[in-house]
This record gives structure tokens, C-alpha cells and sequence, in this order.
């Protein structure tokens, strides 16, 4: 069986693009023509506080300049859209809803000042489970009285999760380590571990490259796909570009964006050689 390669890069518009995404871009676009597959643009806008206005039309400029181009997207429309997370809230609530009826999710009711005062005692910050003790008919009852909640992720309490990496090969994370992540937030947007999950499955994406930050949480993801009953897609995990400094490019650093390179004359074809060439020593 010949398997149809579709890669996606996901930038959020909280900013500009800079170095690190658009090498991750570049990596995903090269990818997918060498496999003679598709690329596809996917815009992860369901964190509506941070969202930048226009940034999603300034991060496409930057790509057409750089000459990374896509096979599907917001512009370019295609048969897996729409591809503003923001316009499928719908598939995320149902699957949100999927997950908690086979039992590996739950509602959390807990209020804002629980959860304050909580990581301010609790070691590491993480969730104690106080609504994973709910019955289910003490949970439904809540709901029927138009309770606020969440949507948390049941991790297994015990055991480890899996993660079969390109790069990092075979990684095993702790359940024990793993919180009990939320994945619908209280005004009915998802959180990324859930709309990542979904629009991978749902847009047939084959092979997942981003930025090796996200290595860990993956397990997350796997404990979706797994209480889905879907294939994980192969996932690739890129080292991340670091500044002369050693953190990792920021888009708050105005530097490091793709369109000050731009402003300053450079050609876009030494930009792409530039970062096409990064980490690979």
C-alpha cells in the first residue's frame, strides 16, 4: 500500500512569522514535494485572547515571499476545510463529547480561584482530579443545571504512554507525569491538545513535523488517538532554533521575523538557505 503523504504547518496568529516557523513551514512544504504530496496551511486561532489581528495574512505574506507554497488553506479553500480552527468549534464539541462518553474524558467544574489556589500549594501545579472522583450521574446532574466546566483528558493513573518519533525514536512518557489536560475550555473553544488531535484525523494528515517542544505533549495526543481508536499520523519532531543567547526564537523578539528580513533587503532565496540549513550539523 503507497501512502499519500499530507504534511500541514499550523502557525497560531498570536504574532509574526518568524525563523523557527518558517523553517518548520519550509521542512513540511520540501517534505511533502519530494513525497509528491500535499501541503497544507492550518491556522490554530482558538486562542482568542492572544490572537493578533491580521497576523494571519501577514504569516501568508511571509510564506509567499519566501516561496513556501500551499496545496490547501484558508485562501486556497480545498475538500478538508475549513482551515480556521475557529470555524470548527462543532467537530470539536463532538468529539470532546465522544471522549467523555468512552469514558477517557470527564467534566471539571472546578472554578478559576480553585484552580488559583491550587497550583499555588500543589507541586508542579497540576490538576488533583477533584472532579474526576464525580459519579457520572452526580456530573450529569451539573450539567443539567448549566453548570461552567471543562472538558479534562483521563490519563491512566498508572503505566506509560508511547510515542514512536522520526528523530527520537521510541520515547516513554510516565503516565504518572501526565496531567489531566483540559481539552474544551469553558467557553467552548478547545485547547490545542484536542483540535490538533481532531484536524490531523479529520484532514487525513499522514506525517506531523513541528517543533520539538511539542515532543512530550504528544502523549497527550496518543492517549486521544488511542481512546479514538485512530491511527496516530508518523510524527517528526524538529530541534528548535535558539538565539545567540540560548532561549528559542520568540515572537516577541522583532528580529527574528521573516518580514524584518524582508524590510532590510534581503533576497528571500538567502533567507530559505538560511534556514534550510540550520540544525543540520
Amino acid at each position: 500500500v503507497i501512502m499519500v503523504v499530507r504534511v500541514r504547518f499550523a502557525p497560531s496568529p498570536t504574532g509574526l512569522l518568524h525563523l523557527g516557523g518558517a523553517r518548520t513551514a519550509l521542512f513540511n512544504f520540501l517534505f511533502a514535494r519530494a513525497s509528491r504530496g500535499s501541503c497544507v496551511l492550518r491556522v490554530e486561532d482558538t486562542d482568542r485572547e492572544r490572537n493578533v489581528p491580521d497576523a494571519v495574512e501577514k504569516i501568508e505574506r511571509s510564506l509567499r515571499w519566501l516561496g513556501v507554497e500551499f496545496d490547501e488553506g484558508p485562501s486556497q479553500g480545498g475538500k478538508f476545510g475549513p482551515y480556521l480552527q475557529s470555524e470548527r468549534l462543532q467537530l470539536y464539541q463532538y468529539f470532546a463529547k465522544q471522549l467523555v462518553q468512552r469514558e477517557a474524558a470527564y467534566p471539571c467544574f472546578c472554578s478559576k480561584e480553585r484552580l488559583k489556589a491550587l497550583r499555588s500549594v500543589r507541586e508542579g501545579g497540576g490538576y488533583d482530579g477533584h472532579c474526576r472522583a464525580l459519579s457520572k450521574r452526580q456530573a450529569e446532574e451539573r450539567l443539567r443545571m448549566g453548570a461552567p466546566h471543562t472538558i479534562r483528558l483521563k490519563v491512566p493513573m498508572e503505566g506509560y504512554t508511547v510515542i514512536e518519533d522520526k528523530v527520537y525514536g521510541e520515547v516513554q512518557v510516565s503516565n504518572s507525569t501526565i496531567d489531566d489536560q483540559i481539552l474544551m475550555k469553558t467557553d467552548g473553544y478547545p485547547t490545542y491538545h484536542l483540535a490538533a488531535v481532531v484536524d490531523d484525523y479529520s484532514m487525513a494528515i499522514s506525517h506531523v513535523l513541528r517543533g520539538e517542544e511539542w515532543l512530550l505533549s504528544t502523549a497527550k495526543h496518543v492517549l486521544v488517538y488511542n481512546a479514538m481508536e485512530w491511527v496516530p499520523p508518523r510524527f517528526i519532531h524538529l530541534p528548535l532554533l535558539h538565539s545567540s543567547s540560548g532561549d528559542k526564537l520568540s515572537k516577541r523578539n522583532s528580529a527574528v521575523h521573516v518580514e524584518s528580513y524582508q524590510e532590510r533587503g534581503f533576497l528571500p532565496e538567502a533567507v530559505l538557505n538560511f534556514i534550510a540549513l540550520l540544525g543540520w550539523s
